[in-house]
């Protein structure tokens, strides 16, 4: 792997950085590399009105803790889901923001086959902003019409075992039983990109931009 000692990864919503990239938010960070993470969107909007509005804040704070993000390098913007095509210049400028405060080596965003429509401004927007660093997109196969496994990141059981254990910080999310948000799915789906590799477990990722 090209030598990384600071990562970014943009995740349009709370949830997606750990679905996409728990596994080598774990690695880095327990190799003593800087990770940051920043989520656009809290999805108050989605949220049952029985349900606090910054419930997702809190979960993604606790999810973050757990992989060994620091407190510092995470970060909640509050744009509303489904509207991210309304301030795609906001969001370049907040990017450009990150670019300047971080200057990452790599960053990981949504793939450029993902085809919900905040995903797709994040990936879009990321190119723009980030063309100094090497970017990365990740998995998250039930919004993806199609995925380029070209750059797998071999994992040990602890760090999925840890992806995991953040992912059940967003207890709001379990109980909505989707089918990805089990553990089937996440262990099931590394041993999967494992197995291309030889490995036991694995997260693929897409090359958008490499850096050498």
């Amino acid at each position: 792997m090209f030598q990384v000692k600071k990562l970014l990864v943009l995740a349009p919503h709370t949830d997606d950085a750990e679905l996409g990239s728990g596994g080598l938010i774990a690695r880095l960070i327990e190799e003593g590399m800087d990770v940051y993470v920043v989520s656009f969107s809290a999805a108050e909007q989605s949220i049952p009105e029985d349900v606090p509005k910054d419930t997702l804040r809190k979960e993604f704070r606790n999810s973050m803790s757990i992989l060994g993000v620091q407190e510092q390098n995470m970060h909640v913007f509050h744009y509303k889901v489904r509207t991210f095509s309304d301030h795609r210049q906001e969001i370049l400028d907040d990017l450009i923001t990150l670019r300047n405060e971080i200057n990452p080596d790599l960053v990981c965003l949504p793939c450029s086959h993902d085809v919900h429509q905040d995903h797709q401004v994040i990936h879009n927007e990321g190119k723009r902003a980030f063309k100094n660093s090497s970017v990365l997109g990740y998995e998250l196969p039930w919004n993806q019409t199609n995925f380029s496994s070209e750059v797998f990141v071999g994992l040990d059981k602890r760090h999925i075992d840890q992806k995991w254990n953040a992912l059940k910080a967003y207890r709001s999310q379990i109980a909505m039983n989707r089918p990805y948000f089990t553990d089937d799915f996440i262990y099931g789906l590394a041993r999967l990109r494992g197995t291309q590799i030889k490995k036991e477990w694995a997260e693929a990722y897409e090359v958008v931009r490499v850096i050498v």
